[in-house]
């Protein structure tokens, strides 16, 4: 983001404004951790500040501070509409494609005229946003619109609340601090949101300590159907919609399976295929050590994308054949996976 945008943004922050921030579809915790920090921000200067998430997100993040504040299109669209077309700003958070709202929202964006400005870390952005903060090294979104406060000379301005999601979203983002894109910067920031309130220790506990007895099950089920092809050092794991049901599967109860994949001696690429008969859909997620990137594999396979080690996608197919699919075209990548 150039010296002439942040002086732009300032300049539209100057007097009260109607503002929207949306996160993306299914938001994770560094789509709700950025949306809140940047809401907490924005509230303190006086904007009259919505998040409107497409839809519901996990229990296990429904402890952010102002949390319950945000409107959630998928169950109270007409109120979302109503907001969306009163704003003079709208932040879209922790995506890069407006498509990643969902048919029915990225309608609503597309038509819609206000300023648009996109902050987020994955790969290929659209152009709609009038103005882009886009870095693909980040770690995060959150670590994002902290620079962003900072870049608009604000950093004394981040609080307790502020801190708090900010810090969540980073933890959540990197795998508590040990993916390849936590940086020094990562741990600079993270220590001044610790010395402004965040509670590291409660947060962690709040986001990774508290299961319940069902999820684990389904933990149980997911790693009984893992399997690892060792000549392409590949693991993955399904679960169908009986499974799912089986154990009572709520929002988010399957964050962080498919890195039991990944974590197995010589397995540099692993996915998780999850049936979703409502929508029609299997979701893949796809998570990878090294070089190998799951962002150029899930584009070309699985109308998907994210970042290098770490990305999504999905399969019209029923469970078998994206299965099927999947090992098929696995032997092509055979020279990238055993580099």
């Amino acid at each position: 983001m150039t010296t002439d945008d942040i002086n732009n943004i300032k300049q539209l922050l100057t007097t009260p404004k109607h503002i929207v921030i949306i996160p993306h579809k299914n938001p994770d915790g560094d789509a709700i951790g950025s949306t809140l920090g940047l809401y907490h921000y924005l509230i303190k200067q006086n904007h009259i500040t919505t998040v409107i998430a497409p839809n519901d997100y996990p229990d296990f993040l429904k402890w952010m501070p102002k949390q319950d504040k945000i409107v959630i299109f998928e169950s109270d669209r007409k109120n979302a509409e109503d907001l969306i077309q009163k704003a003079n700003l709208i932040f879209t958070l922790d995506f890069n494609a407006l498509h990643r709202t969902g048919d029915e929202m990225e309608a609503i964006l597309t038509a819609n005229k206000s300023t648009k400005i996109m902050i987020d870390h994955h790969q290929q952005p659209d152009d709609y946003a009038a103005f882009t903060y886009s870095d693909v090294s980040m770690s995060s979104t959150c670590e994002m619109v902290y620079n962003f406060i900072e870049m608009l000379g604000d950093k004394d301005k981040i609080d307790a609340n502020i801190a708090t999601c900010l810090y969540a979203g980073i933890m959540t983002d990197t795998g508590s601090f040990r993916f390849a894109s936590t940086t020094s910067r990562t741990h600079h920031v993270v220590a001044n949101l610790i010395d402004k309130g965040a509670n590291s220790a409660a947060i962690h506990n709040a986001i990774f300590d508290t299961n319940s007895y069902e999820r684990m099950q389904l933990l149980g089920c997911a790693l009984s159907n893992l399997k690892v092809i060792p000549e392409l050092r590949t693991a993955y794991i399904t679960l169908s919609q009986e499974e799912l049901n089986k154990f009572n599967f709520k929002k988010g109860d399957t964050e962080g399976f498919v890195n039991y994949g990944l974590s197995l001696d010589n397995v540099v690429f692993a996915v998780i295929f999850i049936e979703h008969k409502q929508e029609g859909i299997i979701k893949i997620s796809l998570r990878s050590k090294g070089d190998f990137s799951v962002n150029e594999f899930s584009r070309a396979h699985f109308e998907g994308g994210g970042h290098t080690n770490a990305a999504g996608g999905k399969s019209d197919l029923n469970l078998n054949d994206t299965v099927e699919k999947f090992i098929s075209i696995l032997p092509s990548y055979k020279e990238a996976l055993n580099l």
